[in-house]
């Protein structure tokens, strides 16, 4: 069990040394912004976000039928879409609804920026945990239409299934543990309280500080 997202952050920290030759590193706010300040720490190279959001079923928003990631990058479970008989209308309806969401948190965590530039570079891509892998799924496709020289996904925890199915979709797959029989991402941290959006533009801000200096920060992290 990780204490908490910079615990399992800093584990995993350990596992991507040989990744140091200046690689980009790219967290899944909010959570997996915490466990990407410790990667990008140790390799004194800057954290940034990619955002992508989960599309819910119309009448179960916590029921995921698909994602979407930056440039409008969609990923659907069709045969759920199907079974569902969810229309394209609907489809489109709560698309548009998480794309304020992503636009909210653009503007928010990267000023509205676009992504850093992804060509010919080594990106890792971070979250703090995977369960059945679609947000991931949905920002690996935004990735990878960048044309990166390579893609590493780093996560501290993912069900078995979803990592087979991940690590067939980038070039190095790095994670701590693989439970057949997941649950929940959380009973895996002691701690796994929600990080807030000031938290995340904090942790970003003290990360570009870092990798300027090449050094560690003073003073405390937040830890979430």
């Amino acid at each position: 069990m990780f204490e908490d997202r910079r615990d399992a952050g800093q584990q995993l920290a350990e596992q991507l040394i040989e990744y140091k030759d200046h690689p980009i590193v790219l967290a899944l706010p909010r959570g997996g912004v915490t466990v990407g300040f410790e990667i990008a720490k140790m390799l004194h190279e800057p954290l940034d976000v990619i955002v992508a959001r989960k599309l819910g079923a119309p009448h179960n928003p916590e029921f995921g039928i698909g994602a979407i990631a930056e440039d409008d990058n969609i990923v659907l479970d069709e045969p759920t879409v199907a079974v569902l008989g969810i229309t394209e209308e609907q489809i489109q309806s709560i698309k548009e609804s998480e794309l304020e969401e992503m636009k909210r948190r653009i503007d928010l965590y990267r000023n509205g920026k676009p992504l850093p530039k992804l060509t010919n570079r080594t990106v890792i891509l971070v979250d703090d945990g995977l369960a059945t892998g679609v947000t991931a799924s949905a920002a690996i496709e935004a990735i990878k239409k960048r044309k990166p020289k390579q893609l590493i996904f780093a996560v501290p925890v993912c069900a078995y299934e979803t990592a087979e199915t991940i690590r067939t979709k980038v070039d190095d797959f790095v994670c701590i543990q693989c439970p057949y029989d997941l649950q929940a991402i959380g009973l895996y941290y002691r701690n796994f309280q929600q990080v807030t959006d000031e938290e995340v533009i904090e942790l970003l801000k003290q990360s570009k500080q870092t990798s300027l200096k090449g050094k560690p920060v003073k003073g405390n992290i937040i830890q979430s």
